[in-house]
């Protein structure tokens, strides 16, 4: 049998009840998923059409951070191999104070990231096109949480813990799959997992740093 999909409102009001959202905080998702779905031909910047796919498996799954960590405390996050700008674009909207670096080496998705802030004014966000192991070898941003859903594998992304490296004290979280298993030369950097929820879809949150 053929599952309905929901109208585009209703498929915004239940967004905006399970999320929290305030009213300027929805009109913003809105504006960002216009354009998403506008430029996502030309800037490839998600395998996902329905509006309903979207708002859960980019918007929703991106904050469901807000239950694993307080980042009410986090001043500075990077987003690694960002993309479409997920997750950082959506903590945005949910956290205004928090600056955010996306971190995104294909020019083309550097220009619609850009375009993007702005025409969600947000503030506090800057665009890097560095690769991870330059960004890791010249920047000297001051980050407290590094964020990438699976962006980069994760023996890859424990570089930043190598002694002298300037982010060797921050912490990395890595969205995951329920199945996920960790590289063996990446497993003494896990700190804890916590699991979580998207719809049905079981998930996991892996906290990658120096013990």
């Amino acid at each position: 049998m053929k599952i309905r999909e929901k109208s585009p409102e209703k498929v915004w009001s239940d967004f905006q009840e399970l999320e929290g959202l305030s009213d300027e905080q929805l009109a913003k998702f809105r504006k960002y998923e216009a354009f998403l779905s506008q430029k996502n031909e030309e800037f490839n910047l998600t395998a996902l059409t329905q509006l309903s796919a979207i708002v859960r498996q980019h918007f929703s799954d991106s904050m469901a951070l807000r239950g694993a960590l307080d980042l009410s405390k986090v001043k500075t996050i990077a987003d690694i191999g960002t993309g479409g700008g997920f997750p950082a674009i959506p903590l945005k909207i949910m956290f205004p104070h928090l600056k955010v670096i996306l971190i995104e080496v294909t020019k083309k998705k550097q220009r619609f990231l850009a375009e993007v802030a702005n025409i969600l004014e947000l503030d506090d966000v800057e665009i890097c096109g560095y690769d991870w192991r330059t960004f890791l070898r010249i920047t000297e941003y001051d980050v407290d949480l590094f964020v990438t859903r699976a962006a980069l594998g994760e023996k890859e992304l424990c570089r930043m813990f190598k002694p002298g490296c300037r982010y060797k004290d921050a912490k990395l979280v890595y969205w995951a799959s329920d199945e996920w298993e960790c590289d063996p030369k990446a497993e003494n950097f896990i700190v804890e997992t916590k699991e979580y929820k998207i719809a049905r879809k079981k998930r996991k949150f892996v906290f990658f740093g120096l013990k």
